[in-house]
């Protein structure tokens, strides 16, 4: 008798299980094609004025050739003098990803090769998305033209500045921590940095301490010179 009733309960058991992990599965794929659905509209994406390349009167007292990030507001300032600054559009870390900090430029590299971490090779392909080990450099690398290696007091921070084959994600929340920028601006700033060049992280944390950061807004006269060249 004993048994019977164990085997009624299994099988009652079971009853409750299967529709659940069913439901799992159902609800694991509708998120992932609600993703699919956000992701493709965001290819189509035109990138807003305000995250193209502008010289801005910026308020800082930080010295010419430091480059601060401001991931809450989606822009890269490279400090020009004590009044202004370009000011580049960028794509920054999901939630979760978000960081702060100062950290350095410890090297640099023209069409990148892109290694994933291996957290982030695991992480993705729980999604069904597989990553390879290793791709060269090129147009359809993530890293886009160039990057910028980022390191902190105990060494590589795994975070760089980096071009991107996606140009409608600058202004978003989608990367796993890095630096996205559009290839031609990613090149202009690669120009700009030398190794060294001291980098300040605006983000989650605070752990960039204060920092004075006071945009007031683009300088026509000085794009332009800019643009051109000078």
């Amino acid at each position: 008798m004993s048994r019977i009733k164990y085997l009624v309960g299994a099988l009652l058991a079971a009853a409750f299980v299967v529709p659940a992990a069913t439901a799992n599965a159902e609800a694991k794929h509708r998120k992932q094609q609600s993703e699919d659905v956000i992701y493709l509209k965001q290819i189509n994406r035109e990138v807003p004025e305000k995250f193209r390349r502008h010289v801005v009167t910026l308020a800082t007292s930080e010295r010419p050739g430091t480059v601060i990030v401001d991931t809450n507001n989606k822009f890269l300032y490279y400090v020009l003098d004590g009044s202004s600054a370009i000011r580049y559009g960028i794509g920054v870390g999901r939630e979760g990803f978000g960081w702060s900090g100062v950290v350095k430029v410890a090297r640099k590299a023209e069409w990148p090769e892109w290694i994933p971490p291996k957290e982030m090779i695991a992480r993705e392909a729980k999604k069904g998305h597989m990553l390879p080990a290793r791709m060269d450099g090129g147009k359809d690398n993530p890293l886009g033209a160039r990057a910028l290696y980022l390191f902190g007091k105990k060494g590589d921070s795994g975070y760089r500045i980096h071009g991107t084959n996606q140009p409608w994600s600058i202004g978003l929340n989608l990367s796993s921590g890095c630096i996205r920028m559009m290839n031609e601006d990613v090149t202009d700033l690669y120009k700009r940095v030398p190794v060294g060049s001291k980098v300040i992280v605006i983000g989650p944390g605070n752990k960039q301490g204060n920092i004075v950061l006071e945009d007031r807004g683009t300088d026509i006269l000085k794009t332009l010179f800019t643009a051109l060249g000078g």
